[in-house]
Order: structure tokens, then C-alpha cells, then sequence
């Protein structure tokens, strides 16, 4: 059944009498018993309700106390009263009876700040089913784009080996580019009709593009293939799974968000890993071939588990709202997460190639080991710094992990570039690098969708 609370605090709030005609409060009507399941507790106080009302489903006011926000109720929104001359917000919640049996514990949804009276559940089975869909997306997409300093490595080595590393690297900048930048249209789309169609189309797109990728023999092939389709489809994989974890989290968002980004740390792992015993084993084509078939099994658990709670929003534009710039913290935001990302995908891209060049002991295998070294790292950044910013604060989690990638860029990186070629403790370093700049930067995308949705409503989270 649906009640009506006044403010965003859930609970009764008694009304001055002096805001009714003759300062004489009207009765209040009792409460219909729709929808509520039936209870063997008792009260002592009595509240006479007529037969007929009885018979048409009405409950007396004392009962009201025994009923409970049910976890998995959709969130409230604000409406205006109407007929009442009230412009007092009021929320309407689904409520379930309470029977005797029922012990106080956490509860089951958590109410946000003002100006955004949404319930959000903050747990449940359905929420954490879209936290492991959302890892399964993030382990396909993520785990392939923490890959691409492998692919970098072999193709300058192998089908592109007559091209410059900057002209190679520019198929990957474009595919980073597109995974990111496509968020711009495909998270309006994402606030309007929901993440299905959306992962859906992103998982054939992106299967398809790496499976494409394993009979590409020409620059432009890779560029087409890997750049522009396969950041596509990362787009489309990628921000609604993100987006769909802040309908069911709001106290514990940066926690959940960062729990399911370990997954594309864990795919930066096993991915390098894998390939480093493919390639010679059944050949570059054969390798790709059997790393797309793992990402299609991944993006069909998340187009299975991934679901919006909030229902579309009627008559939502699905273009970007550029007006949303003129809010001087969103703009300033924005304009650090793209230096930010422009920053943090340097190492990501090249650390295997500066492998390469300075010709470390064990060099070509060490090309794959570094990279998981830094997603390893990554995994644990991915969800610990989640974790305390809930605590924190989500900007205060943010500009230290920003901090310490600085910090552990300047003084390890670089001393181990300035090192002579084959230095012995080139190797050591950039070890020790790896990792700690893995644990730092893994917060990057835990943590960017947590502070951009505290500056926006949860049914712009996409946008």
C-alpha cells in the first residue's frame, strides 16, 4: 500500500493545527490494508474501524508502527499534494506488514541527502546480482583495455613491426578515447530506457571486434577493428554497468562500485597472463579467438544480472545536457577526471614497451608479468579505496590515491628511465612501480563515477 510522510525523513510528522480552517485538525482517515500480508501481533491500544471499512481493506491508525520499508521496494520520489493548497514535498513508500516474529536489525534501505528523496537498499540479492553483473562487464571490457600494452608489444614486434611505437600507439589511444568519450551520448540513453539493450548491444559489438581482430594483418584493419569498434562496444559495456550500481547503493556506492571494477583488474591479470602462454603455443589468431569467446561467456552474465531499480524517467531527452557545465564544481569535475584519465593510461600503454627498449633480463616474458603486476596492484586499489571513501569522503579518497600515482611516478619511474640500458636495478624498480602505482591508479575508475554522482540525482547517474 502507499502512506504519505512530509519531508524525507521516513515517519509520521505531526501537522500544526493552526494550518487548518478554524485551527481544527480534519480526521484522518484509516489506512487501507492493500497489499499487507497478515499478522498474529497485538496491541494494546484500540482503534475502532467500522465493518465496512474492514471489508474494503482499512487498517486502524495504531497498527502503523508494525509496518516496515521493504528492501526491495522501488525508490520514492517527491510529489506535490494535491488539492491541499501544500506545496510540502510528500513521499510514498510500499510498505509490507510486520509480524511479531520480526527482530530490529540494520535497515534495509537507506534514505539520501536532501534534494534527491530516493530509498535505496543498500544490499539485497538483487542488488548485489547487478554488483556481479557489473564485475563480468568490467572483467571483459576493463580487463581487455588493462590489456592493451600486450597487443602494443606484439604487433610492434610482429604485423606492425615496420611502423613507429607513436604510430602504433594511436589504434590505442582511439580505443581509450571512444571508451570513455562514448559515456558523453550513451549515458542519457543509459538514464532513459535502462542498461539491457544497451550491454547487450555493446557485448556483440565487442566480441565481435576482437574476434575481427584476429585475421587483421594491416594498420588500418587494427585501427577500424580494435580502435573504433572495440571502444565502442567497451563504451556501451562499460557505463551502464557503473551507472546501474547507484540505483541500489547511496552509503555504501563507493564500496559496491569499487568491488565490481576489481573486475577489470582481475581481467588485466589473467588476461597478459594467458596470452603470454597462447601466443606461442597456437598463434597470435587463435589466441585472440579464445580470449573473445571468454569475454562473450563474461558480457552474457552481465546482460543476464545487470538491471536497473529506477523505472524510465518519462519524457527523458537521450541527448547530453551540456548545460550541466555551468555548475562551477560539476565543470571543475569534469575537467580533472580529463587529466586524470589522460595521465593514468601513459603506464598502462607503455610500461610494456619501456620493458622492451631497455632490454631488462627476460624481457619478453616479463612484457606480460609487468602488466599483471600493475593489475594486481590495481585490484586491491580498485575496492580498498572505495572503501575508506565511504568513510572519508569520496574527494578526499580520490586526491590522495591521485597523490600517490604522482608520487610513486616521480620518484621510481623516472629514476629507473634515466638509468643506463640493462641496468640491475632497472628491473627492481620498475617492480616496485608497477605496483604501487597499480594499487594508486585503481581508483580512477571505482572512484570517478562515486564523486561525479554526488554532484547530480541518482536518475542523472548515467548522464
Amino acid at each position: 500500500m502507499s502512506t504519505e510522510f512530509n519531508g524525507s525523513t521516513p515517519g509520521l510528522i505531526l501537522r500544526d493545527s493552526s494550518a487548518f480552517v478554524g485551527g481544527v485538525e480534519p480526521p484522518t482517515p484509516p489506512l487501507p490494508r492493500a497489499h499487507l500480508s497478515d499478522s498474529n501481533s497485538s496491541s494494546s491500544l484500540k482503534t475502532s474501524v467500522s465493518e465496512k471499512d474492514e471489508k474494503e481493506g482499512w487498517m486502524p491508525l495504531d497498527e502503523l508502527g508494525k509496518v516496515r520499508v521493504s528492501g526491495r521496494d522501488f525508490p520514492i520520489r517527491s510529489e506535490k499534494q494535491g488539492g491541499r493548497g501544500n506545496d510540502t514535498p510528500v513521499a510514498r513508500l510500499d510498505l509490507e506488514h510486520q509480524d511479531s516474529s520480526w527482530q530490529a536489525g540494520p535497515p534495509a534501505a537507506s534514505l539520501c541527502g536532501a534534494g534527491d528523496d530516493t530509498v535505496y537498499p543498500e544490499g539485497g540479492l538483487q542488488a548485489w546480482l547487478v554488483v556481479l553483473g557489473s564485475f563480468c562487464g568490467m572483467l571483459s571490457s576493463f580487463g581487455f583495455m588493462n590489456s592493451i600494452g600486450v597487443f602494443q608489444g606484439y604487433l610492434s614486434t610482429h604485423q606492425l613491426k615496420d611502423y613507429s611505437e607513436g604510430t602504433i600507439g594511436w589504434i590505442f589511444s582511439v580505443y581509450v578515447f571512444l571508451a570513455f568519450f562514448g559515456g558523453l551520448q550513451i549515458g542519457p540513453v543509459f538514464d532513459a530506457k535502462g542498461p539491457f539493450w544497451l550491454i547487450l548491444a555493446g557485448s556483440i559489438i565487442f566480441t565481435l571486434s576482437i574476434f575481427l581482430m584476429s585475421i587483421c594483418t594491416q594498420y588500418w584493419h587494427f585501427m577500424l577493428v580494435i580502435g573504433i569498434l572495440g571502444g565502442t562496444g567497451t563504451s556501451l559495456i562499460f557505463t551502464p554497468s557503473i551507472g546501474a550500481i547507484g540505483h541500489f547503493f547511496h552509503a555504501k556506492r563507493g564500496s559496491a562500485t569499487g568491488l565490481a571494477a576489481t573486475g577489470g583488474s582481475l581481467g588485466g591479470i589473467i588476461f597478459p597472463l594467458m596470452l603470454q602462454s597462447l601466443f606461442p603455443k597456437v598463434g597470435f589468431a587463435w589466441a585472440v579467438r579464445i580470449l573473445a569467446f571468454m569475454v562473450a561467456s563474461l558480457c552474457l552474465m552481465a546482460i543476464c544480472l545487470v538491471r536497473s531499480r529506477l523505472p524510465p524517467k518519462a519524457n527523458s531527452s537521450i541527448l547530453p545536457d551540456f548545460t550541466i557545465l555551468r555548475d562551477p564544481a560539476f565543470a571543475l569535475v569534469t575537467a580533472g577526471v580529463f587529466c586524470m584519465e589522460w595521465g593514468l593510461f601513459i603506464p598502462v600503454t607503455f610500461l610494456g614497451t619501456y620493458v622492451l627498449e631497455t632490454a631488462m633480463p627476460d624481457s619478453a616474458a616479463f612484457t606480460y608479468q609487468v602488466l599483471a603486476i600493475l593489475n594486481a596492484g590495481s585490484c586491491l586499489g580498485r575496492y580498498l579505496p572505495g572503501l575508506f571513501a565511504d568513510r572519508i569522503g569520496r574527494f578526499n579518497a580520490m586526491i590522495g590515491a591521485l597523490f600517490l600515482c604522482t608520487l610513486t611516478t616521480s620518484t621510481l619511474w623516472l629514476p629507473a628511465c634515466l638509468l643506463p640500458t640493462a641496468h640491475p636495478a632497472a628491473k627492481p624498480l620498475t617492480i616496485l612501480y608497477a605496483l604501487l602505482f597499480g594499487f594508486a591508479s585503481g581508483s580512477n575508475i571505482s572512484l570517478t563515477p562515486v564523486c561525479v554522482g554526488q554532484l547530480c540525482a541518482t536518475e542523472e547517474y548515467g548522464r
